[in-house]
């Protein structure tokens, strides 16, 4: 990375409407635009949190075909953007599951990767329970992207957990971390486990989410931000829909690992 990179976090509170998610989509991605943004980051489900765990397999689309995928391959040539879906449902051979994908398309429009979210949550309390597992497929690979404009390493909410998945990248230069952690996760370790990923692996860190009361009565956390090398959290937003934007610096990405060269001490 040779230049400096004005990036964007986008916040929604996704409802059980594909056209209205869309709709928002949309008017968050140009309002990101319009503030100079090259890269612009989408949250885990962006398209849709349906009222039931199945909602997502009446919008899964095969890969490289579909409105969803059209929809963000038109946004980011219309601006002129790098830009990431967050997450989609993409069709798996498991009958009745889905890979939770996230794919990266340049400013032509073209898609030019993917990655499916290899660890799925699962969580129990009270009476708040989730487990991706039931219509959800794992992938298996890690997976990073350099780009003529930046080095990226994707990963997808409950990946942020495994820091292993981050180590496996290699040394990059932005972690993209779209996510749609519970209020009650959220609350506990959001901020905690994002700023650990910057500092372990000094790299900026991106970190579009869902954040509000969605239409299933799922609470999300929110706090989309970005996250320099050294851990500071550059700009956040709480909740409710919005955009999160700030610069990728390869200066301050220089003066952090020459400062305390822990990439290079690594000895496992």
């Amino acid at each position: 990375m040779n230049n400096k990179l004005i990036v964007s976090a986008i916040q929604m509170v996704s409802s059980a409407s594909l056209e209205n998610n869309l709709q928002v989509a949309a008017e968050l991605i140009s309002q990101a635009a319009a503030q100079g943004a090259q890269l612009v980051a989408l949250p885990e489900y962006f398209c849709m949190l349906g009222k039931k765990e199945t909602d997502k397999l009446d919008i899964a689309e095969t890969p490289g075909s579909g409105p969803i995928q059209d929809f963000l391959a038109h946004c980011a040539f219309n601006h002129k953007i790098w830009l990431s879906s967050g997450s989609i449902p993409i069709i798996s051979p498991t009958p009745g599951k889905v890979f939770n994908t996230q794919l990266i398309f340049n400013p032509a429009g073209q898609q030019v990767a993917r990655y499916d979210k290899i660890h799925l949550f699962s969580f129990a309390r009270g009476t708040e329970s989730y487990d991706e597992s039931r219509g959800i497929m794992a992938g298996e690979t890690v997976q990073r992207v350099d780009t003529p404009v930046i080095n990226l390493g994707l990963s997808i909410c409950y990946d942020l957990r495994f820091p292993e998945l981050y180590r496996a990248l290699g040394d990059v230069d932005l972690i993209l971390a779209p996510s749609a952690f519970t209020y009650t996760t959220g609350q506990a370790h959001w901020e905690l486990l994002l700023r650990a990923r910057a500092i372990e692996n000094q790299c900026y860190v991106l970190a579009p989410a869902q954040g509000g009361l969605h239409e299933n009565g799922r609470r999300t956390w929110g706090h989309s931000m970005l996250i320099d090398p050294w851990g500071e959290i550059l700009d956040v937003l709480p909740e409710h829909a919005g955009v999160v934007t700030g610069t990728i610096d390869p200066v301050r990405l220089s003066e952090v690992r020459q400062s305390l060269p822990a990439l290079r001490h690594r000895t496992l």
